[in-house]
């Protein structure tokens, strides 16, 4: 049974995505028992909406949770949750996991998302190892870089010219009478994937506050729903405090939040470095807003010179995200300052996609040329 979080109307359609007062549908809660099982998929199994393929895995999920040094420096204990080593580099293999399976469930050959990246290389590369058809729609602007790593896995790509906003709604209408499943950002089974990063936190630890880099919202309300299931079940007893971190230069759900209002509004002209979360009008808004206000979490906005800081910090780790993915770092540096976190607390950051996808903004770092038989004078210089 599908149902809207907002109006509360039930479907019991499971290929509609959202409901007729606008909002996006989700799963009504499952309650259920872990499993033993080598994936995520096997172990929770009794929370998933569809039986899971293992056939058409790529290997997404159970990823690494890792201590950042960063936290004895901030005085809490921070942990990474690394969504970069998903096969095609971000969170977004979970939800699409599940999105394929669905599509071939329901009887379609043709899939689709609209996307800047992440999504259109998830969707592509399981499309292609399900043997479906992939239609990529991207906007026009977008750099030829992404169009590349899109491109590899030969699915359809088609640039549209106009509001980026408004593409999502049109590919729902255009993918209804064309026989297109088009797997977007809140699509219901791929908030079901996202949950699961969840449940592989709950394993290892119970976190304080959660930090998520939040774009059009299909993440956090997954890892959100991933919880309330979980204390439901009685397999964790409290919540975690949920926080939504946002670029300032794009941040419509974090304006709609400190100002107190149930629905976002369109943020006009943004422009950040973090193009991962750069949704103006995020379809999944105003049910965020919603959970956030029901689990007591809250919002966060983070500036370009932040985000880049914290992009550096994660590096000097071994960890190279995109600048969407260090937005959590930079607001929990800025939140600990502020005393919104607590000194000792418990903390995970979602870092949601590899910094492989933003290589032109990435510095030539430290690099200098030499002899080779100057080569120990070299080394002198360098700190060797």
């Amino acid at each position: 049974m599908l149902r809207c979080p907002i109006c509360g109307r039930e479907y019991e359609d499971h290929g509609k995505m959202r409901c007729d007062c606008g909002e996006p549908l989700e799963f009504e809660p499952f309650r259920g028992r872990t499993h033993t099982g080598k994936s995520v998929w096997e172990r929770f199994r009794e929370f998933l909406p569809v039986e899971p393929d293992l056939n058409l895995s790529l290997g997404e999920g159970d990823t690494p949770l890792v201590k950042s040094r960063l936290g004895k420096e901030l005085g809490v204990r921070l942990y990474l949750k690394n969504e970069t080593t998903n096969p095609t580099w971000s969170f977004k293999d979970r939800g699409t996991f599940l999105g394929i399976l669905a599509a071939i469930r329901f009887g379609y050959r043709n899939v689709g998302t609209v996307s800047t990246g992440n999504m259109a290389a998830s969707v592509a590369a399981y499309a292609a190892r399900a043997g479906l058809k992939a239609h990529i729609l991207v906007p026009s602007s977008i750099a030829p870089e992404k169009v590349r790593q899109i491109a590899v896995y030969a699915p359809w790509i088609i640039k549209v010219e106009g509001p980026y906003g408004e593409l999502y709604y049109k590919s729902l209408e255009a993918g209804e009478k064309e026989g297109i499943y088009f797997i977007n950002s809140d699509n219901p089974f791929r908030i079901e994937g996202y949950k699961t990063i969840s449940f592989e936190i709950a394993e290892e630890m119970s976190p304080d506050y959660v930090i998520v880099p939040t774009s059009s919202g299909g993440l956090i309300r997954g890892i959100i729903k991933g919880f309330l299931e979980l204390r439901n079940s009685g397999l964790v007893e409290e919540l975690p405090t949920f926080i939504a971190v946002q670029a300032e230069g794009c941040s419509p759900i974090h304006r709609a939040f400190i100002e107190g209002k149930n629905r976002v509004e369109r943020f006009k002209n943004p422009h950040t470095v973090a193009h991962a979360i750069e949704n103006p009008y995020p379809p999944s808004g105003n049910a965020v807003l919603k959970l956030l206000r029901e689990t007591g979490g809250f919002t966060a906005a983070v500036n370009d010179r932040e985000i880049l800081k914290a992009r550096e910090e994660l590096a000097c780790e071994g960890l190279f995200v995109q600048p969407a993915s260090a937005t959590g770092i930079a607001a929990v540096k800025r939140l600990v300052e502020e005393g919104k976190i607590e000194k000792g607390s418990k903390v995970v950051s979602v870092l949601t996609g590899s910094g492989l996808k933003t290589l032109p903004a990435t510095g030539p770092g430290k690099v200098r040329g030499c002899r080779l038989e100057e080569l120990e004078d070299c080394l002198k210089t360098t700190g060797g």
